[in-house]
């Protein structure tokens, strides 16, 4: 069994930029320097207003980087519209709030399935695949099923937040566990993200099922101190070296 891709979120590199409304650090350097020491994937959150990532970094991250690219958008007819303008391989439909510092939880899928489904049908008939951000719960797994998405990103928000904390995380683990091996049973492709860290991240991969892991804001913190490379490749380790570990138990 094939190790868990390594996906790596690029968002903060532009809140550093937009911070002082320079035009460096560079998304689209960062990019190149991800794929260059190992990311599987790239992932971008377009958000509504414009916080970090622009739409001038999605087109030049889209036409100069030939590895997948993971749109992270909110369920709205501008969002869909940029989505199917550049195509990218992976669009994840997250929930969004204007005030919210960072993405607080998954999708409501009972209240918005129809409104989900109908952009997922969208963006499937121009070949792009498509993800939700939801929580690790039995009930979402089955609607995301049902309205025929092709992955499921389960928030390990939560989790990560105990496990940082030193509290008991057993309840969240067994949470995502569970949720992975129902979305693996019924045939969808099973990605997690949210707060990770290199010691979350131990947890975490032991999980069987999980293809990639969306890594981020902590990421890009560690690139401060250690480098972009050397933070990658550590990550990559880590996920090679505990979800081996699991199959040799086996």
């Amino acid at each position: 069994m094939k190790s868990p891709r390594l996906g790596v979120n690029i968002d903060h590199v532009a809140t550093i930029r937009n911070a002082r409304g320079e035009n460096y650090p560079s998304p689209l350097r960062a990019a190149i320097l991800a794929k260059k020491y190992g990311a599987n994937s790239l992932t971008v959150h377009l958000r509504e207003d414009r916080r970090h990532i622009r739409e001038q970094d999605l087109k030049d991250i889209k036409k100069k980087i030939k590895i997948p690219l993971n749109l992270e958008i909110a369920p709205t007819n501008e969002m869909v519209r940029i989505s199917l303008k550049y195509k990218p391989e992976y669009v994840c439909i997250v929930p969004e709030k204007r005030k919210e510092i960072t993405t607080e939880g998954g999708l409501n899928l009972k209240k918005k399935s129809i409104l989900i489904k109908k952009i997922i049908n969208k963006l499937k008939r121009k070949n792009i695949r498509t993800s939700l951000f939801i929580e690790p719960n039995i009930a979402d797994i089955k609607i995301a099923k049902k309205i025929n998405t092709d992955c499921v990103e389960i928030h390990t928000g939560k989790f990560c937040n105990l496990h940082n904390k030193k509290k008991n995380t057993k309840k969240e683990f067994m949470r995502i566990k569970k949720s992975v091996k129902l979305a693996n049973q019924i045939g969808l492709e099973v990605h997690a993200g949210h707060g990770i860290t290199f010691s979350s991240a131990k947890i975490l991969s032991k999980i069987q099922g999980i293809k990639e892991f969306n890594i981020g804001h902590f990421l890009i913190g560690e690139s401060i101190f250690e480098g972009l490379g050397k933070t990658i490749k550590k990550f990559k380790r880590i996920l090679h070296k505990w979800n081996y570990s699991v199959l040799v138990l086996i």
